[in-house]
């Protein structure tokens, strides 16, 4: 009987756990995608970003408070993370970077995450020397190769705008 009182205790605190994370977690909207950034963004060079630590300050800034604040964890392209629910390293980001691009007023990131869901993420910034902000951006699909493609999903609209986990 004891065993069991236990098992419901444990079964509210880890509901009462999950809801407390997902409430914490902040929801980051567009500040509207209009036709005319969209055309924009679809002529716009962007120069390959091929690690984290070179993307700009302003826009790494960014990504961790769009990842909740705090340092930035998103490990390296190809490097490990923790791309599962189940830990099977301490301390692996739940973040990888897959290709990054920076042109002169906007930067555009491809991650994924890990976790139950394993989903990847394009998110495109505006950005100046100074400062960087969240412009549009959601869960799009995976295997994106290149940063040709990762323009094309955006602008094409084949991303699941108005994600809370990033």
């Amino acid at each position: 009987m004891k065993t069991f009182r236990l098992g419901i205790v444990a079964v509210i605190a880890f509901s009462f756990l999950g809801a407390w994370v997902l409430h914490s977690q902040p929801t980051i909207t567009a500040a509207g995608f209009t036709a005319a950034l969209r055309d924009h963004v679809r002529t716009e060079e962007f120069s390959p970003v091929a690690k984290v630590a070179d993307l700009p300050p302003a826009v790494r800034e960014a990504l961790a408070k769009l990842f909740g604040g705090g340092a930035l964890e998103l490990a390296e392209p190809g490097a490990r993370f923790q791309a599962t629910d189940v830990m099977v390293t301490p301390r692996l980001p739940a973040r990888r970077l897959v290709s990054a691009g920076c042109s002169s007023d906007h930067c555009l990131v491809y991650y994924e995450r890990g976790g139950f869901a394993h989903v990847h993420q394009i998110v495109l910034f505006s950005k100046t020397d100074a400062s960087a902000s969240f412009v549009h951006g959601g869960v799009g699909a995976g295997g994106l190769n290149g940063l040709e493609q990762v323009r094309d999903a955006l602008v094409a609209d084949r991303v699941m705008a108005g994600s809370k986990y990033w």
